[in-house]
C-alpha cells in the first residue's frame, strides 16, 4: 500500500530561501558589492540573521548574536582616529570580524534550524546534482556532531580536573583537542556509513516526508533580494 505523509516545514522560511540569504550577505556585507550606494540593503542583510533567530526563540544564539555584534561594533566605533600601532592591528582584525559575522550567524540559523531530510528534498527542487548534494548534507550532520562530542570530552576532563581552576590548565589543549582530531576522522566515516544506510547514494531515486514549498515570506524575502541586485545594478542612475 502506498501512502504518503507530508511534514511541515521546520523553520519559518524555506531552505532555498536561507541559501539565498547567505548568498546576498556574503556577497553584500562580506564582500562589500555595491559600495556606499548599497548602504540601507547592507544593514538591512547585517540584521536579518539576528532577526531570524528571535523570530524562531533560538535564544540562546539570539543573544550571543547581540552580544557579539554589540561589542565588534562598539570597539570598531571606539578605535578611530590616531591609532598606535597595535590599535591599528586590534582595529583591523574587528573590521575583519565584523564583516564576517553575518554571513557566520547566517550559516548558523540555517544548520539550526534545518532538517537534513528537509534540505535535501530543497536541494531536489532546486535540481542539485547528487555530487553535491549529497557532501552537503553529511556536513550538515557533522559539525553538530562535533559540537556534541567536545562537550562530552570537555565533561569528562572537567572530572578529571583537567581545567583552568583544576591547577592543570597547561594540559587542557592536549587532553582536548588530541581526542577530538581522533574523533573528527570516526565521525565523519560514520555520517557517511548513515547516509549510505539511508539510501544517499548518486543516481538513486529517494522519497521524501517533507512537504518543502515557498510560502509568502519566502516570496518576500525573495523579492527583497531581486530589489537588492537590482539596485546594485541601476541604483546610481537614480542618486
Amino acid at each position: 500500500m502506498d501512502y504518503k505523509v507530508d511534514l511541515k516545514p521546520a523553520s519559518l522560511i524555506d531552505p532555498r530561501t536561507k541559501l539565498l540569504l547567505l548568498f546576498m550577505i556574503s556577497v553584500f556585507v562580506l564582500g562589500g558589492a555595491g559600495g556606499e550606494k548599497m548602504t540601507v540593503f547592507y544593514w538591512i542583510l547585517v540584521f536579518v540573521p539576528v532577526l531570524l533567530l528571535l523570530s524562531e526563540r533560538k535564544w540562546k544564539l539570539f543573544f550571543i548574536s547581540v552580544l557579539v555584534y554589540g561589542c565588534s561594533y562598539g570597539a570598531q566605533m571606539f578605535l578611530k582616529g590616531d591609532l598606535r600601532p597595535w590599535e591599528s592591528v586590534l582595529a583591523l582584525s574587528v573590521y575583519v570580524i565584523v564583516k564576517f559575522l553575518p554571513a557566520v550567524f547566517m550559516a548558523r540559523y540555517t544548520m539550526a534550524t534545518t532538517k537534513v531530510s528537509e534540505f535535501i528534498a530543497a536541494g531536489k527542487k532546486m535540481h542539485l546534482p547528487d555530487t553535491l548534494l549529497i557532501p552537503v548534507s553529511v556536513i550538515f550532520r557533522y559539525f553538530p556532531t562535533i559540537g556534541e562530542e567536545y562537550s562530552c570530552i570537555r565533561d569528562a576532563m572537567k572530572m578529571r580536573g583537567i581545567c583552568l581552576g583544576g591547577g592543570k590548565a597547561s594540559q587542557m589543549v592536549e587532553y582536548r583537542m588530541v581526542p577530538l582530531i581522533a574523533d573528527c576522522t570516526v565521525i565523519g566515516e560514520e555520517l557517511s556509513a548513515a547516509a549510505l544506510t539511508r539510501g544517499l547514494e548518486v543516481g538513486i531515486q529517494r522519497t521524501c516526508i517533507w512537504n518543502v514549498k515557498l510560502r509568502f515570506l519566502d516570496y518576500l524575502i525573495m523579492g527583497f533580494c531581486i530589489f537588492t541586485v537590482v539596485w546594485c545594478m541601476i541604483g546610481g542612475f537614480f542618486l
